[in-house]
């Protein structure tokens, strides 16, 4: 195997290492002194402090009505209406927590487990349990959760974006069934004829990123493990040595008939929303973990 998947391997056993000794931790004060309820007031208004209000629905609605010729005005709505039910959530069960920690209210089983996991720096269930998958600490998981609510409310102030910020989706496949209804209503197609071509923009400059796509979306966002992708030779390539995950360019997802298409030497990549792997479509139509396979192109092997 490659070097790098000795770090990977020593990075995920420290973790769990790390995460075991970190229950063990006494509670009853930090090295500034404050006590746990201090700390968690504080960190509770801080958290509070860097979240929007809820979206106003209503509003997007009427700015970006939904429409048979615009499946991504839906997309942008059931977006929405996730969102502001995470958001709800999450501003609900701090305010409880801070009138809790006053003796306003009583602590109930569920905020004794917000407290603790923000006392550890950890997402709390309660979250999880309607978030979006995310393997990040707490605070990086705020910031990141504030960069979507920004993501989704300059889509409805500016109208959708000229290059889609894939990873901020909270259901990515949302996106990528609106991009193929608009296209098969386009074209007259039947949806379950399509299938999508992934084309890298290794050289940015042969692009116009400042207008929509001809067809389908550019999306940004994504990283690849594994391997890199080279922009010079347009394939993937080794990854060099110490170097676990790499930014790919931005693609552009071009819905196409599935009579039309040659992939090629491709390689079929899973995209997952995290770095865990694992899940496949349901016949919900919901998912785990995996969004869909994305074809790659390889470098040919001469003999």
């Amino acid at each position: 195997m490659h070097d790098n998947a000795t770090i990977t391997s020593a990075i995920n056993f420290t973790n769990e290492i790390l995460s075991a000794a970190l229950t063990q931790l006494p509670r009853e004060t930090k090295s500034t002194g404050k006590s746990q309820d201090e700390v968690l007031d504080e960190t509770a208004t801080e958290i509070l402090g860097k979240l929007p209000q809820l979206f106003d629905v209503e509003l997007a609605a009427k700015k970006h009505p939904l429409k048979f010729t615009q499946s991504l005005n839906t997309v942008l709505q059931q977006e929405i209406l996730r969102f502001n039910r995470l958001l709800k959530l999450v501003r609900d069960s701090l305010k409880s927590l801070k009138q809790a920690i006053k003796g306003e209210v009583v602590m109930s089983p569920d905020l004794e487990s917000v407290a603790a996991a923000l006392f550890d720096n950890r997402i709390p269930e309660m979250w999880m349990k309607r978030s979006y998958p995310s393997l990040k600490p707490l605070a990086s998981y705020i910031v990141d959760f504030a960069a979507r609510l920004k993501f989704i409310q300059d889509w409805i102030d500016n109208n959708a974006p000229k290059v889609f910020w894939m990873s901020g989706f909270y259901f990515t496949q949302s996106f990528l069934t609106g991009l193929k209804q608009d296209f098969a209503r386009k074209y007259t197609i039947a949806i379950d004829k399509i299938e999508f071509m992934f084309e890298v923009c290794s050289n940015e400059k042969e692009y116009d990123f400042k207008k929509n796509a001809p067809e389908g979306a550019f999306v940004d966002g994504l990283f690849i493990e594994g391997c890199r992708w080279d922009e010079k030779m347009g394939v993937l390539a080794e990854s060099h040595p110490k170097v676990l995950l790499t930014k790919m360019p931005k693609m552009w997802i071009k819905p196409e008939s599935q009579e039309k298409i040659n992939h090629g030497h491709v390689y079929e990549c899973p995209l997952y929303k995290t770095l865990e792997r694992f899940g496949t479509l349901s016949t919900t139509g919901h998912s785990t973990n995996f969004v869909v396979e994305t074809m790659l192109s390889m470098q040919q092997k001469h003999t």
